[in-house]
């Protein structure tokens, strides 16, 4: 009786020895992240998943959204802005790790018309006329106030003169995206975009682009929270690596730093 009951005891020892493996790969990254990075950030953590076994929660939306959620207590492990100021925002109220803050990602905004618009080869210079070319339509960006794609845009705008005329056209979204599927539905003639968006929507096309210099340079910190689970160490590296890199260039971004191996 007594050796039935050791080899039982040694069998349940042995059968959570098995299972301590699959219990260890069963983790989860939690990101939040600008709603641009989608389709691409998608990619980087399908690759991350297949070779480490960890699973992601991704959240997506405008950077200034997603910086107060993690300040009002949502759990998150890491976040990726589409601008400086709402990771420095972040930092400033002490929910991330500053030390593992990098620059990572550039990219270039764009302006946008639906596929089957008349408006094409737009050049944007100073003096563009954005509001006579929208005409009795509607030109959609994130909200200039807080949303980065709409204060890129705005800076582009009143630095080339076109936007005390062209604000009453505005329909402020949410995010990069909400402004993107606008454009896409037909409900606003023109669009402020990212290249990277307007990328991956087949119901736009891209008319004109905006000179670098019209804007502040477009740059994607990312950075691990002060309550990020140990493993997020490991993926921060992977988002530096050669293969993050492979991706996130195939979707239009630019790498700004030297890739790890």
């Amino acid at each position: 009786m007594y050796r039935i009951a050791g080899l039982f005891t040694a069998f349940v020892m042995l059968a959570g020895a098995s299972l301590s493996p699959a219990a260890a790969e069963d983790k989860t990254i939690t990101v939040f992240a600008a709603a641009s990075m989608k389709n691409a950030l998608d990619e980087v953590d399908a690759a991350y998943t297949a070779k480490t076994g960890v699973k992601f929660s991704v959240s997506y939306a405008a950077s200034s959204v997603l910086a107060k959620q993690i300040e009002q207590g949502a759990p998150a492990d890491v976040f990726v802005s589409a601008d400086t100021d709402w990771m420095d925002y972040a930092i400033s109220k002490k929910t991330i790790n500053e030390p593992t803050r990098v620059n990572l990602l550039g990219n270039s905004i764009v302006l946008i018309a639906p596929k089957d618009s008349k408006i094409d080869n737009v050049t944007i210079a100073q003096g563009f006329d954005l509001a006579k070319l929208a005409g009795d339509g509607k030109i959609a960006t994130g909200d200039v106030k807080s949303v980065p794609v709409g204060k890129y845009a705005r800076a582009a705008l009143e630095k080339l003169g076109a936007w005390q005329v062209a604000e009453p056209k505005f329909a402020m979204a949410e995010s990069v995206r909400a402004a993107l599927t606008l454009v896409a539905r037909g409900e606003a003639n023109l669009g402020i975009v990212y290249s990277t968006d307007a990328k991956v929507e087949p119901g736009v096309k891209i008319v004109g682009t905006f000179p670098a210099d019209s804007h502040p340079a477009i740059i994607y910190p990312v950075a691990a929270t002060t309550t990020a689970k140990p493993e997020t160490n490991d993926y921060l590296a992977f988002l530096k690596s050669s293969a993050a890199k492979t991706i996130l260039e195939k979707y239009g971004f630019k790498f700004l730093i030297s890739p790890t191996t």
